[in-house]
């Protein structure tokens, strides 16, 4: 008598031949489509900083969108090619989750890495000087006032 989660797990996948190249076939196109409009924003976003009035809402939109593409092409790799999709939940799920974690991280230490980087030039004098920018005075706004303690 075979226990019930034991006829969940497979360890081998028989796919028939023409079915697997048909859908590899059909993935390498779906890529180089997404691939080529990746190129084409690409270029967009490159003419668009070259105008004489750049639009960066539109630019970060663009941005955004090849963010997504990226994600959606990293998905079908994963899936098709390295045979991710054809396994069981799982098994996905040990090596989603961890890359997700992966991904906050990076995104954690680009804020804090951009945080230090803010406070840095607020504070380095060194910062103003090279940059040109005048720092704001605070000495002039606490004027003695008549009858005020100095």
């Amino acid at each position: 008598m075979e226990h019930q989660a034991m006829s969940e797990i497979t360890f081998h996948h028989h796919i028939e031949d023409a079915e697997f190249k048909k859908r590899v076939k059909k993935t390498t196109i779906l890529l180089s489509v997404i691939t080529i409009i990746e190129l084409a924003i690409g270029l967009t976003i490159y003419t668009i900083h070259k105008g004489e009035n750049p639009s960066h809402l539109l630019v970060l939109m663009f941005k955004g969108l090849v963010c997504i593409l990226t994600l959606a092409k990293a998905y079908y790799i994963v899936s098709v090619f390295m045979h991710l999709g054809d396994e069981i939940r799982n098994m996905i799920m040990t090596i989603v989750v961890p890359l997700m974690l992966f991904i906050w991280f990076i995104i954690a230490f680009i804020y804090d890495g951009n945080s230090y980087k803010n406070l840095r030039n607020k504070f380095d004098k060194s910062y103003y000087e090279r940059t040109g920018i005048k720092k704001e005075n605070k000495s002039t706004e606490h004027e003695a006032h008549p009858g005020g303690k100095d």
